[in-house]
């Protein structure tokens, strides 16, 4: 399991920024992998996803996992 929140996304997508926008809204600090550029990253998202690339894919240290999330659904997660 994660020390830490692990972003999963590309540069390009909207959602990915937005999300990481959200996190540095509320202080997080997290690890970012980017699909386009990590094989062994793009791997974990396909295996979580049922073979898609669908970003953000979002690790808690809790183990749990969000897919595209909007803001208040990770604000929510991350505040219990």
């Amino acid at each position: 399991m994660p020390k830490k929140i692990c972003v999963y996304g590309t540069n390009w997508c909207p959602d990915t920024a937005r999300s990481r926008q959200c996190l540095k809204r509320l202080g997080i600090a997290y690890d970012w992998y980017d699909i386009d550029r990590d094989k062994k990253a793009c791997a974990f998202v396909e295996s979580v996803n049922q073979g898609k690339r669908s970003v953000p894919t979002i690790v808690l240290p809790d183990g749990s996992i969000l897919v595209e999330p909007t803001d208040a659904e990770l604000e929510k997660k991350i505040r219990g």
